[in-house]
């Protein structure tokens, strides 16, 4: 299991001044094996930061992050636990090398006593475990392949590493047609259903429901809300989740500005960040939830 307890990243805002602002504050969450986890938040809110956290990308100001209660430590053998796909997958391959060498670095660091048959043999079937035709990508470069096809292929060299056990999948579907779209999240899904543990970041609400057990709404780099995928949007209780929801465009019904989230209550929990049970396994930050309910 994936642990983040507390998670807070700063960034200094001036070279001279000292000045430094919070892109993520106290962010408490897991992701376990076999499990769909969905970051939600619009452009800005601190996904991509934790994200790139997890990953070893950037350092944590504060806070912890385990795998299986030991602490992360950015490692190849963390690599080997962990991995990440983002949202562009043209720019994770070299234009100049065929896109199956991100498959030879990774026997390279990982596997470098298997014999080159057996190999192939493994490249193929993780591969076919995409739901891709080996014949039709290995040997391709990288600009022959379509934006689906590679970020696949992205997938398909994180299941090569034994012990793989969380996946980040970052805004993967972003840059895809609709149909190309729901083919990627039922690959998820079958990860998960293989044990993979998956952190799905996305700003897209009908895909962020499509899957997932658990939610994560983020704003400002705070949790606004999160517990079962059901109950967060089924009985969204903070004005945040709630404006999320309004503003997703609907068939046959006329576009309307949505409501600005007033200022109240729900918009911080207590100084220490901690979250409001309204129910169980759904939190909302707010300090004052039961006096707002009452009234």
């Amino acid at each position: 299991m994936l642990t983040l307890d507390r998670v807070t990243k700063t960034f200094r805002t001036g070279t001279f001044s000292g000045s430094t602002t919070t892109a993520v504050d106290r962010v408490s969450f897991s992701v376990d094996r076999g499990e769909v986890v969905t970051l939600l938040g619009e452009s800005g809110s601190g996904k991509s930061t934790l994200g790139r956290m997890i990953l070893g990308l950037t350092s944590v100001s504060g806070g912890s992050l385990t795998l299986n209660g030991e602490p992360v430590r950015p490692a190849k053998e963390y690599y080997r636990r962990v991995q990440g796909v983002f949202q562009d997958p043209f720019s994770c391959f070299n234009p100049v090398f065929k896109a199956d060498r991100i498959f030879a670095l990774v026997k390279d660091a990982y596997h470098p006593r298997v014999s080159a048959a057996d190999w192939r043999a493994r490249v193929e079937g993780a591969v076919r475990d995409v739901r891709l035709d080996p014949a039709q990508v290995l040997g391709k470069y990288p600009h022959q392949l379509s934006g689906g096809q590679l970020q696949r292929l992205l997938i398909a060299r994180a299941l090569l590493l034994d012990g793989l056990e969380i996946l980040v999948a970052d805004e993967i579907t972003s840059m895809l047609d609709a149909s190309t779209r729901i083919d990627v999240l039922n690959l998820l899904g079958d990860l998960r259903e293989r044990g993979l543990g998956v952190l799905y970041i996305t700003h897209d609400l009908s895909l962020g429901t499509y899957l997932a057990e658990s939610t994560v709404v983020l704003r400002n780099g705070r949790i606004a809300e999160r517990g079962a995928t059901g109950k967060v949007f089924g009985n969204p209780l903070h004005p945040y989740t709630r404006h999320l929801l309004a503003a997703v465009p609907r068939l046959g019904v006329d576009w309307v500005d949505a409501e600005p989230v007033e200022s109240c209550v729900f918009h911080g929990a207590g100084a220490d960040g901690d979250l409001y049970e309204a129910e169980p396994d759904h939190f909302v930050a707010c300090a004052r939830l039961p006096e707002c309910e009452g009234r």
